[in-house]
């Protein structure tokens, strides 16, 4: 096998450091982040860090990197207290991804990709139209990742909407059936396949 150390990851070039370590995880979550700013202005944009964090209050987090750019989710998250996850599905990849361009605050993607706004009740961020799961969070804390000088986003599910087929009678979402994708590295989007569900497993008796 190929050993990579921590010197020699580090001494990498750039783009292929970011490549082999940003994908050296496993496949992750692939979600659209909806928001909406104080001016009116949608933003929807690609995350492949949403994790679950609990089930009781219902908890997801995600990762932001340094905000000493401009990051317009972000921003509209803490101006508001809430936004939307929507999870990417086969049919809107290449609008999906291009969503992480890089758009000046006063332009949507929704604008400038084939991705509709959806509204549900009196919640003010957008969902993405079509997508199988999607749910609307409520922005809980931040918490600063010194070490990697990053933000961990805690939010609560204050609705889950979900395509009535991938649901299962035990409350798994069978994502497979929706044809939702996830991304392996940065840019590279695979579509997984239902394998087999086992039981809860307990300690073997031991003799």
């Amino acid at each position: 096998m190929k050993c990579f150390n921590f010197n020699a990851i580090q001494n990498l070039d750039k783009i292929f450091r970011i490549n082999l370590i940003n994908s050296c995880s496993g496949f992750k979550s692939a979600n659209l982040l909806g928001s909406i700013s104080l001016e009116g202005v949608t933003n929807v944009a690609v995350f492949s860090s949403v994790t679950h964090l609990g089930s009781n209050p219902p908890t997801l987090g995600f990762i932001l990197r340094p905000t000493t750019v401009p990051r317009n989710t972000y921003k509209n998250i803490k101006e508001t207290g809430c936004f939307t996850i929507n999870h990417i599905w086969e049919d809107i990849i290449d609008d999906a991804h291009h969503t992480s361009a890089k758009y000046p605050e006063d332009i949507s993607e929704f604008d400038v990709t084939n991705l509709q706004e959806e509204y549900k009740g009196d919640f003010k961020a957008p969902f993405v139209k079509g997508a199988p799961v999607q749910m609307s969070m409520k922005f809980i804390e931040e918490i600063h990742v010194k070490s990697n000088d990053v933000l961990l986003i805690v939010a609560q599910i204050q609705e889950l909407f979900i395509n009535e087929e991938l649901l299962e009678k035990d409350g798994l979402i069978n994502l497979s059936r929706g044809n939702v994708v996830t991304i392996n590295g940065l840019d590279t989007y695979a579509i997984p396949k239902f394998k087999k569900q086992l039981t809860y497993q307990r300690p073997k008796e031991i003799k």
